[in-house]
């Protein structure tokens, strides 16, 4: 059963064409990862996914609805979204933000309820920022914003998690801590966790399932090991690739790689 799931789906910048026809399928409880090149159109997809973007043409399902007949509320139930560079009021608080994300549970404007103060501070301790809830965002580093903005998204509590280089702005044990926080979240809640991700070998490592984007087209979807070969990286990003084993879990690694 697929999560997302597009339908000759359309995407336009002006009169330039982004996607073309796009028949996206998602599978429901696993990690999605996306790549491809700057400008490939991946990131114009998730955020179309997301409503952020209005499509040309063409339909997106969740869970077997099409979005453009639910509410903004309704969709906000099912999907939370990360994008790439978010960004926060001047001012507002840790809490502050991360609560921004239980308002699709809200009635009106509603205080917060006990189970909300709840989930929130479930999702600071998860990314490890409980310690700065009662700080400025614009005080912390990169890193620490980058996860302020996860545990919102979070306390949301949606099965389908869409995020946009969530690894941005990371050192590479913080990229490691978010995208294990994510697959520890997909693998005990069951979390249908959909990222666009640059780094290839953290794209192979934590997918259930990859889709390879070029020129706003799929040219190769499915498993790591179909995805992360010499022939689709050659054709993704215009590389000589050379692919290996992790010996720790057999998942594809890219060690080193040449311009064409």
């Amino acid at each position: 059963m697929n999560s997302i799931r597009t339908k000759n789906l359309s995407i336009s910048y002006g009169n330039t064409e982004i996607v073309k026809e796009l028949n996206l399928n998602i599978p429901k409880g696993k990690i999605t990862t996306i790549i491809g090149a700057n400008g490939c159109g991946k990131s114009t997809i998730l955020k179309t996914i997301a409503r952020i973007l209005q499509p040309k043409s063409g339909v997106i399902y969740i869970n077997g609805k099409d979005i453009q007949g639910q509410s903004s509320k309704e969709v906000a139930k099912a999907m939370a979204v990360l994008p790439q560079t978010p960004q926060a009021p001047k001012g507002l608080t840790v809490d502050e933000l991360v609560a921004y994300g239980r308002f699709p549970h809200q009635s009106g404007f509603g205080k917060l309820q006990k189970e909300d103060r709840e989930v929130i501070d479930w999702a600071l301790e998860v990314t490890g920022i409980k310690e700065y809830k009662n700080r400025p965002i614009d005080a912390l580093s990169g890193g620490q914003r980058q996860r302020v903005w996860i545990a919102m998204a979070l306390a949301q509590e949606t099965e389908i998690l869409l995020l946009d280089e969530p690894t941005t702005y990371l050192d590479l044990a913080h990229q490691l801590e978010i995208l294990k926080l994510l697959e520890n979240l997909n693998k005990k809640q069951k979390r249908t966790i959909v990222m666009v991700i640059h780094e290839l070998n953290n794209a192979a490592r934590f997918a259930d399932y990859m889709v390879g984007v070029k020129a706003g087209k799929i040219v190769c979807h499915g498993s790591a090991e179909e995805v992360m070969t010499k022939e689709n990286l050659k054709e993704i990003f215009n590389i000589n690739a050379e692919i290996v084993k992790d010996p720790r879990d057999s998942k594809p690694v890219c060690i080193t790689y040449d311009l064409i």
